[in-house]
């Protein structure tokens, strides 16, 4: 799966090597006109959700390396610890092939062992598609903030030309390699659960004064903890929201193919409905088990073109369920499958204006929920 930078509507193409972009990110695009769990032991963050949403607000994505290491002594000192190569060398075994957690086009992600504690250490690669630009973008969101569905960042290392982020270890790996592997056995609640959970997580960022979109919302960046609950990752692309009156920010567009929403791609104008259209691929790949770049046709439709339709057809619905989930959606004495469905449709919709905002997703979500648990007696 890779991520794609799209110059115009009629220029898209993949690349394993991104090109490096300069210049300010706010730039409108050539074709799109200007407009307006339990503690952990010396390694939990500080501070409560409140005033670290209010100390993201107020400081920037650094413009360069030099500028974050004048500030970070003050800035992220109280949240993040400071570790040396040395240190995170000793941690993951002189970055053993045998610590190998994880691998995509930002580098190599190792397990590693910290004051006792695990942790996940990210080795950024030069050559690979992200930059200094997206390390520094996680580091200034994640240091600055936490949140129960958020992966907790817990430090850095920034020694000459090495760029690493130490992170809470998630036992579980990805979404993506539970569910697009032929032995998947997420169940129906399983599913919802890792729905809702990424849900509050996209609701906390959009929240704010000045909302955090976060641009690159698929399955690879949802983690999975020992006990199954689901946490965002990777927040190299993600964006602060308009201001000033604003609707939207105008960007160059950036993140994967087939998660980005068509508006987006059409014009570089980024807003949370953006994230939403996100979500309800993601959404959709959980109900059918498929992937969003698979072609389903013989024509070649992207699922979303090809299963969109049915979603709001519930007597055709089970025609396009994930069978390793039997069919216990459909038939848990409700219709949690047929709502999930339609959430699904709602946040995927052309429009903008009428998908559904985060908030509201995570409201269906509970409800689903809470029903689910009521039917089975829970």
């Amino acid at each position: 799966m890779h991520r794609w930078i799209i110059s115009s509507c009629a220029d898209i193409r993949p690349t394993r090597r991104r090109r490096r972009i300069t210049g300010d990110d706010d730039a409108a695009p050539k074709s799109a006109p200007p407009s307006p769990t339990p503690p952990r032991s010396r390694l939990r963050k500080t501070g409560s959700e409140a005033s670290a949403s209010s100390a993201m607000m107020m400081l920037a994505v650094p413009k360069d390396v030099e500028e974050f290491r004048s500030m970070s002594a003050t800035a992220y000192g109280t949240n993040l610890q400071l570790f040396t190569y040395g240190q995170l060398r000793r941690a993951t075994g002189d970055f053993s092939p045998e610590k190998i957690v994880g691998e995509g086009g930002f580098g190599v992600v190792y397990k590693g062992i910290i004051h006792g504690n695990l942790v996940a250490v990210k080795e950024l690669n030069p050559d690979g598609l992200q930059g200094d630009r997206e390390w520094l973008t996680e580091v200034s969101y994640l240091g600055q903030y936490k949140h129960p569905n958020l992966v907790e960042l817990i430090g850095y290392c920034c020694d000459d030309h090495h760029r690493l982020l130490v992170y809470e270890y998630m036992a579980n790996g990805s979404l993506e390699n539970h569910l697009f592997r032929r032995s998947c056995n997420l169940s129906w609640t399983t599913r919802v659960k890792i729905a809702l959970d990424v849900a509050r997580g996209l609701a906390f960022l959009h929240g704010g004064d000045r909302p955090i979109i976060y641009r690159d919302f698929k399955t690879s960046n949802i983690l999975l903890d020992a006990d199954m609950k689901a946490k965002l990752s990777d927040f190299g692309l993600a964006k602060e929201g308009p201001r000033g009156g604003k609707t939207h920010v105008s960007t160059r567009v950036m993140g994967t193919y087939g998660y980005a929403a068509p508006e987006y791609m059409a014009t570089g104008h980024l807003t949370t409905m953006s994230d939403v259209y996100g979500f309800g691929v993601v959404l959709l790949e959980m109900l059918v088990g498929r992937r969003a770049l698979e072609p389903t046709t013989a024509t070649g439709h992207s699922l979303v073109d090809w299963a969109r339709p049915i979603l709001i057809r519930p007597k055709k619905l089970e025609r396009i369920v994930d069978r390793r989930m039997g069919l216990q959606l459909l038939q848990h004495g409700g219709d949690g499958g047929e709502r999930v469905a339609r959430l699904a449709y709602d946040c995927l919709s052309q429009n903008p204006k009428v998908r559904p905002s985060m908030g509201r997703v995570v409201q269906t979500l509970e409800a689903v929920l809470a029903d689910d648990y009521h039917a089975a007696g829970e």
